[in-house]
């Protein structure tokens, strides 16, 4: 029996994948079990297999460690057992910098410790829309400033969104059911080929493993527990190679009535285990918050618009979970006549301001009425809206930022201000519409009097930066504040949506 490998040598962080080719008879998802050991010289990793139909069964595998490489085969069957080879890994390239990281608590960076700022945006059934339309997605999303798309395994149905797929996550059909022992296997290589696809432009895949936009209508809402564990499991063997992967346990977990609290912990469990290389997991909610505090969650994926819609709402998640806070869902920038799909584009980028002044961070969505039906929310193709310009405005403000992530300075008393402290401060005035601003921060910016600093003000509709003439010099007022030793005031535009860039001078 011989095995091919995609690749002898390696990009860290890239993956190599095993191909063998075994039996067919029986039910090969069920009935075969193909893993790998892979070892260097400090380090072991079982790594499971799939099976992909025809004969075929693959391993993939993602090194994270540079150097040499051997694995062995292991199996149930013996023509696939014990089977041995090598591979070096090498250096990453420039453009490959790993899987994401939580870092700093609340933020984030990839594996190589650049920064990695979460600015997403939603595109639920993108990958079900036939290529033409996910080619065009693809295309739209090179030109946004977007790092990060929630996605749905599954179909879905829904308003503006009830179209047949062209593929199927088992095999069988509408009309006369489906085999859930047996995977679709085209269905699967066609959305791993989308994850890769947006790993190429530098894009996370946010990948939902669940949801309530079924309704029965296919029943993969509905499926029973040892269905769903093969599935999660399945899916796992086929994705975690890839470094742009996240784990969504679901869209809006406690609408799907079918389940409860502990299928949704046992998914967890079953990613934890399931998952060598530790990807970002989360859940995503309706109405109800699961309890973000377990083990294996490393991140808060949160649906609540009013959380960003006012100052300091966004930032009591932070101290509630001690994690970081993504707010994956604010409502939609569009014109449908569902109150969550309708606010303007101003809000969205004011939503978006709020969380990063919050030391959270934001995700877009954009549902504009289409004659076909073509919404980017569900569908994808183009994007219509006004706020994505806006939004890349303010991650090139982010990333020229502390490379550690923002933070609030003063999270009880002053909720506009946020930053480094001793170094850099972003104050955000949101909706007021301010003449002038006396330079003032609090003693908690941990300013030593006498420190220089320079002003920008920012238009963050206009997308303007005006520098301000005047240097200021930081003076303790009293034991709360400090204010420019000669008390001076900076203009400001009389209009909302404007904040100040406030940076020490070395």
């Amino acid at each position: 029996m011989s095995i091919h490998i995609n690749k002898t040598e390696v990009e860290q962080w890239d993956y190599i994948e095993l191909t063998l080719y075994g039996p067919e008879h029986g039910n090969p998802f069920i009935d075969v079990k193909i893993e790998a050991n892979f070892r260097n010289e400090d380090k072991e990793y079982l790594i499971k297999g799939f099976y992909d139909g025809s004969g075929i069964y693959k391993i993939r595998f993602m090194p994270e460690k540079t150097g040499f490489w051997s694995y062995t085969t292991v199996s149930n069957v013996d023509e696939l057992n014990g089977l041995n080879g090598e591979f070096v890994c090498i250096e990453a390239s420039s453009a490959n910098h790993g899987p994401v990281r939580v870092h700093n608590k609340f933020h984030f960076h990839y594996a190589d410790n650049t920064p990695y700022f979460p600015f997403g945006t939603t595109c639920y059934a993108w990958v079900h829309q036939g290529k033409e339309m996910e080619e065009k997605t693809l295309n739209t999303l090179k030109q946004t400033p977007f790092n990060k798309i929630r996605m749905c395994v599954f179909p879905k149905r829904y308003i503006y969104n009830e179209n047949e797929p062209e593929l199927y996550p088992f095999e069988g059909s509408l009309e006369g059911g489906w085999d859930f022992t047996r995977f679709n296997t085209e269905f699967f290589r066609h959305f791993e080929k989308r994850i890769l696809d947006l790993m190429s432009i530098g894009i996370e895949a946010d990948i939902i493993l669940f949801h309530p936009y079924d309704k029965g209508h296919w029943g993969f809402d509905r499926m029973d527990a040892q269905t769903d564990d093969r599935y999660l499991k399945y899916v796992i063997s086929r994705f975690a190679a890839f470094r742009n992967v996240w784990w969504s346990l679901a869209n809006e977990f406690d609408f799907m009535k079918e389940k409860d609290i502990s299928d949704w912990d046992r998914f967890l469990d079953i990613i934890a285990n399931n998952d060598p290389y530790g990807h970002l997991c989360s859940i995503h909610n309706g109405y109800e918050f699961y309890t973000h505090w377990k083990q294996g969650i490393t991140h808060v994926s949160i649906q609540n618009g009013s959380a960003v819609a006012d100052f300091g709402r966004a930032g009591l998640m932070r101290e509630v979970y001690n994690k970081p806070i993504i707010y994956d869902e604010v409502c939609y920038e569009g014109d449908i006549e569902r109150r969550w799909g309708n606010i303007s584009a101003e809000e969205m980028v004011h939503r978006f301001w709020q969380g990063i002044i919050a030391g959270t961070y934001v995700t877009h969505g954009e549902s504009y009425l289409h004659p076909q039906d073509i919404i980017w929310w569900a569908k994808g193709g183009v994007l219509h809206g006004q706020s994505p310009q806006r939004i890349a405005f303010l991650k090139k403000i982010i990333e020229e930022g502390p490379k550690d992530g923002i933070n609030p300075i003063d999270k009880w008393q002053n909720l506009k201000l946020a930053g480094k402290a001793g170094e850099y401060f972003l104050y955000y005035f949101g909706k007021e519409q301010v003449k002038e601003w006396k330079f003032e921060l609090p003693v908690k910016s941990e300013l030593k009097e006498g420190t220089r600093l320079k002003l920008e003000i920012i238009d963050t509709w206009n997308m303007t930066i005006t520098p301000v003439d005047e240097v200021f010099e930081a003076v303790k007022k009293d034991m709360y504040t400090m204010i420019d030793k000669e008390g001076k005031m900076v203009k400001l535009p009389d209009k909302p949506y404007i904040a100040l860039r406030i940076s020490v001078i070395d």
